[in-house]
C-alpha cells in the first residue's frame, strides 16, 4: 500500500485493479475493491484502522472494480451504466474464475453475491465528506461508463481504466475517439498525482504516453482497414507487446488482449465518423 498525500492510500499489488481509500475527518471513502476475496478481507481489515468506510465508489463496470464490493461496508456509488453491468453479472460465472486464480478465496465467499450501487449518476456527481470533496465524473474511454475521482484537496485523482501506466492497455470495450477527449479533460484537472486503473503511480505528465498509445492503435488498426485487411489478417499483424509488458498475473493472454484490442476497433472504425462517439 502506498501513501499518495497526506490522506490518500492506493495499492498497485493486487491481482486486478488498483483499488484506494481516503481518509477524511468523518470516515473512509474507498475508490473501487480488491478483485480477490482474500485480498479484499486482508484491505478491510487495514482500513478499518483509519475509520469506518462510509463511501464505496465503483469507477467501471469490469468485476476487478466491483467484485470485492461485498466484503465491505458504506453506500455505494457509481455511474448508472456500472450498476446495470454489476446487475446483470453472474455470479456462476465468476466463481470458476476465482477458483483457477485465487482457490483459497472460495472458502470465503458464503452467501457472496454482487453488491450493487445505490446511488448513480450519469455526468457529474459530486460527494462532501469531513472537510475532502469527492468530484466524480463521467470519462467515457475504455468503456462507455468509466468515473475519474478527482479529490481537489488533496491534487490528486483516481483515473480508473482511462490509464494502464507502463502495462499493455485492455480496449474490448472501449469508444477510442471519446477516451482522447476524455484524457484531455484529465488534463485541465489541477492535480499532482494520478493513481491509474492498472500499472504504476504516475503523474499528469503520463496522461500525453496514454494518449499516444490510444493513438497508435487508432492508426495502425486504420491502416490496416484502409488496406482492406480483414480482421483476422489484423489481428495476426498487429500487436504492441513490444511496447509494454503485460500486467503481472495476466502475462497468458498477452496475445488474446491484442486480438481483443484489434476487434475492438475494427468494429469502431467500420461504423465511420459518424459513431466514433457511439
Amino acid at each position: 500500500m502506498q501513501k499518495i498525500s497526506d490522506c490518500v492510500y492506493a495499492e498497485t499489488g493486487f491481482r486486478g485493479c488498483n483499488p484506494g481509500f481516503v481518509v477524511t475527518g468523518e470516515g473512509v471513502v474507498m475508490i473501487d475493491t480488491p478483485q480477490l476475496p482474500v485480498e479484499a478481507v486482508k484491505w478491510r481489515d487495514e482500513i478499518a484502522k483509519y475509520g469506518p468506510v462510509r463511501y464505496l465508489i465503483n469507477t467501471e463496470p469490469h468485476w476487478d472494480h466491483f467484485s470485492g464490493n461485498y466484503f465491505f461496508q458504506g453506500t455505494i456509488v457509481a455511474h448508472e451504466g456500472t450498476r446495470k453491468a454489476i446487475m446483470a453479472t453472474s455470479v456462476d460465472q465468476w466463481k470458476p474464475y476465482i477458483k483457477q486464480i485465487s482457490a483459497e478465496s472460495l472458502q470465503l465467499l458464503g452467501d457472496f453475491s454482487f453488491r450493487a450501487p445505490e446511488i448513480t449518476f450519469s455526468e457529474q456527481l459530486t460527494l462532501h465528506l469531513g472537510n475532502h470533496t469527492f468530484q466524480l465524473i463521467s470519462l467515457p474511454g475504455h468503456t462507455p461508463y468509466e468515473v475519474a475521482v478527482y479529490i481537489p484537496e488533496e491534487k490528486v485523482v483516481f483515473s480508473s481504466d482511462n490509464v494502464f501506466a507502463g502495462v499493455q492497455t485492455w480496449m474490448q470495450q472501449a469508444v477510442p475517439y471519446q477516451w482522447l477527449d476524455s484524457l484531455k479533460r484529465l488534463q485541465e484537472l489541477d492535480f499532482d498525482m494520478l493513481v491509474p486503473g492498472h500499472g504504476r503511480i504516475c503523474d499528469k505528465s503520463y496522461l500525453n504516453e496514454m494518449m499516444a498509445f490510444i493513438q497508435d492503435w487508432i492508426n495502425a488498426v486504420k491502416q490496416a482497414l484502409d488496406a482492406g485487411i480483414s480482421i483476422e489478417e489484423a489481428q495476426a499483424k498487429i500487436s504492441f507487446l513490444d511496447r509494454y509488458p503485460m500486467e503481472s498475473g495476466t502475462e497468458f493472454l498477452a496475445s488474446q488482449v491484442q486480438k481483443w484490442n484489434v476487434a475492438r476497433l475494427y468494429e469502431v472504425l467500420q461504423k465511420g465518423e459518424n459513431s466514433q462517439h457511439e
